[in-house]
């Protein structure tokens, strides 16, 4: 599922490309990702509205438009936006004022398309815990001090801290050199200052490289993600640590796939 960089990194893109551009027309070709309104009201709502801005919060992404209204899309596992789009594999298809498409592609249908006078009450957006960008290190050390859980599942948690998915928990936990399974309130002081300082920089990293292609990812052009370049534990079972040439290991966690280095993560 495109976590907190690979869906800045589309906001990012389609920022460039439609901010002002108006939506002359929406061909519905499969109306299953169409959660809200009725889709007699999603097209009538879209079309001759521009869009004004574009927002993230967490994984959703946010298209505010000229008439009030906000388009919300959540990719969830196969969830593309591909600009400019031909409509072969498109769910849904956005007609602009240029002749060009948005496309929005689903192989599996789990994506989610929602046309809302007020995107803040939706009870996904009111449940999100903080962005990992504003927070500081003395709230993030208050937030770990009585938890419990694990701390892999615990990143992972959308209502502790928002847009950590499965593959960024795992390369930041390596890189703060933590054991997914320790308890959180576990971790002393220094490890609470230096997970925090890798969750922030391994998130402006991953943006940095337009996100990870690791299945059906790929930004607006339709080109993918530079991050996998970079991963040090996810996907690399059985294969030598980075750091010193330990197999990396994977385990369940939480539901989860779950991959580090037994000597480097303590």
């Amino acid at each position: 599922m495109p976590e907190l960089p690979e869906v800045e990194t589309i906001r990012r893109d389609l920022e460039k490309v439609i901010v002002g551009k108006k939506i002359t027309e929406v061909c519905i070709h499969n109306p299953t990702v169409i959660r809200e309104p009725s889709l007699a009201l999603f097209k009538k709502g879209l079309e001759g509205a521009s869009v004004k801005n574009i927002l993230r919060k967490a994984k959703l992404l946010i298209l505010e438009l000229s008439n009030g209204k906000s388009l919300a899309i959540h990719l969830k596992m196969t969830g593309q936006l591909v600009y400019p789009g031909d409509g072969k594999k498109s769910r849904v298809s956005f007609k602009l004022a240029n002749g060009k498409y948005l496309d929005f592609n689903d192989q599996r249908l789990f994506g989610e398309l929602r046309l809302l006078d007020n995107w803040r009450s939706l009870k996904f957006i009111q449940e999100l815990g903080p962005e990992p960008f504003d927070l500081d290190l003395t709230k993030f050390k208050q937030m770990l001090k009585t938890k419990k859980t694990k701390i892999k599942p615990l990143l992972l948690d959308q209502t502790f801290i928002s847009g950590i998915g499965n593959l960024y928990a795992a390369e930041i936990l390596f890189r703060a050199k933590i054991h997914p399974q320790r308890p959180a309130q576990s971790l002393s002081s220094k490890e609470k200052e230096l997970l925090f300082s890798q969750i922030k920089k391994v998130l402006s990293e991953a943006i940095k490289y337009g996100g990870s292609s690791v299945d059906d990812y790929v930004r607006v052009s339709g080109n993918k993600g530079d991050y996998v370049k970079y991963h040090r534990v996810y996907n690399r079972q059985d294969q030598s640590c980075l750091v010193c040439k330990t197999p990396i290991k994977r385990i369940n966690l939480g539901g989860r796939g779950t991959y580090f280095c037994p000597k480097c993560q303590k």
